[in-house]
């Protein structure tokens, strides 16, 4: 009984936190039916998806954030799978990955604005090599979205994928190298459909985490270049027109939900199939 008590007390603040969560996005949702008649409906949807420069700003908010995941994945499973195979070395480069986390993603942005500008940093050492005549345009634009998204969420995606290359059992990699399989092969038929969960794991982080993104589309996109989540922002706290924005944040939510789906039954499937092999 005692057990009990103490396992409610330990719940009942992430239930009050859940709770509240839940009843914010129901108000929200709510709100978001409500169009500027008084009406209840799907007005605002509806005129969300009537507006070209909306659907403009939808399909460039996924392009984005597609773009970012594919690069997380691209420099975070090399750098994952090369942390879990550095043996004394391991804490140490995770230092490394968890370090910028200690500085604010304001400051980490702000950053980048000194690296990417026309006379940054990466620019001048470009001119001065000889590379180019003139500035490279890398903020204000998609490029440097991009470059400050990947840059904040990557060490979301090589956790991810550490914490299942770490369970990952080494003498099924020795089985596959003893049953005459190379180092390539017993990567792509042994260790990477191991990982298949961590990948899918850091993948939907990452993809959620950019649809969502706020202050690093304003200062490195730039009000011309702005994600869905940054005209949310604006519609909430400038033109607190909580209807709209309520429509914008399910529209995107729906959306980002249908495509992250298909890497749910991919997850699946593989454990499944993992499972069968393992009886």
């Amino acid at each position: 009984m005692n057990f009990g008590r103490w396992l409610l007390a330990l719940i009942m603040p992430a239930g009050l936190v859940m709770a509240a969560f839940v009843y914010g996005l129901g108000q929200l949702g709510w709100q978001s039916l409500h169009g500027e008649d008084g009406g209840v409906g799907l007005g605002q949807y509806l005129a969300f998806l009537a507006r070209p420069d909306y659907r403009a700003v939808l399909v460039t908010t996924i392009s984005i954030a597609l773009a970012t995941t594919a690069l997380c994945l691209a420099i975070g499973y090399p750098a994952a799978y090369g942390i879990a195979r550095a043996g004394r070395w391991r804490n140490t480069l995770m230092i490394f990955v968890i370090l910028p986390w200690l500085v604010s993603v304001v400051v980490r942005t702000y950053g980048w604005t000194v690296i990417l500008g026309n006379r940054g940093t990466l620019n001048s050492l470009l001119m001065s090599l000889g590379v180019t005549d003139g500035p490279i345009r890398l903020l204000y634009n998609q490029t440097g979205v991009l470059i400050g998204l990947t840059h904040v969420f990557c060490p979301f995606m090589i956790i991810s994928i550490l914490t299942v290359l770490m369970h990952v059992d080494r003498s099924l990699e020795e089985a596959s190298a003893n049953l005459g399989a190379g180092p390539t092969e017993t990567f792509f038929r042994v260790t990477l459909p191991l990982s298949v969960p961590g990948v899918v794991a850091g993948s939907t982080i990452v993809f959620l985490l950019s649809t969502g993104a706020i202050i690093t589309p304003l200062l490195l996109g730039g009000p011309r270049n702005g994600m869905l989540s940054t005209q949310i922002y604006q519609d909430v706290f400038q033109l607190f027109d909580f209807p709209k924005a309520g429509a914008m944040a399910f529209m995107l939510m729906a959306i980002a939900g249908l495509l992250i789906w298909p890497l749910q039954l991919v997850e699946r499937r593989v454990t499944r199939n993992l499972r069968r092999a393992d009886a």
